[in-house]
């Protein structure tokens, strides 16, 4: 379909195809392989690999591992479990210490109150049962008594 042209015909168009060709596998000759003294590593290394092709590439020295640090003999969780204990244990004595504390001022407010209750009610005592005129009540007067083999004589 054209776009100005909506009723026309769609054209078709040829379709190409590509099609790769192969190439043919190279043809390599093996490298001579050079006798290599014993202790010493060529500058350069021949491989060859079991279907024919030869590999060449620079000898690496293999590098020894760098051996890995020594745990420790405490793992360090454990030592942050002990520290954790340790301010634990701490704090609780804290607060024991503070229990204390309040345990004692408790009983000494409990003593301050009790003697202020005594004093005051000593001088209530004092004021109502006080010496004072006398207003009336009876007089008793107690006079020697005599007592001779355990009996009274009054």
């Amino acid at each position: 379909m054209h776009p100005d042209n909506p009723h026309s015909v769609p054209v078709q168009r040829a379709v190409e195809v590509h099609r790769p060709t192969p190439l043919p596998p190279a043809v390599v000759a093996p490298a001579p392989l050079v006798a290599v003294q014993p202790g010493s590593v060529p500058a350069v290394a021949s491989i060859v690999l079991p279907d024919g092709r030869v590999v060449t590439g620079y000898a690496i020295d293999h590098t020894q591992p760098t051996p890995a640090a020594t745990a420790p003999a405490v793992s360090r969780t454990a030592v942050n479990v002990a520290l954790g204990g340790v301010g634990f244990l701490a704090v609780c004595g804290g607060l024991l210490l503070l229990t204390s504390f309040i345990a004692a001022l408790t009983a000494f407010i409990t003593q301050l109150i009790t003697l202020a209750a005594v004093i005051f009610g000593g001088w209530i005592a004092v004021q109502v049962l006080g010496s004072g005129s006398h207003r009336g009540g009876t007089t008793v007067n107690i006079r020697k008594a005599i007592i001779k083999r355990n009996h009274f004589h009054g």
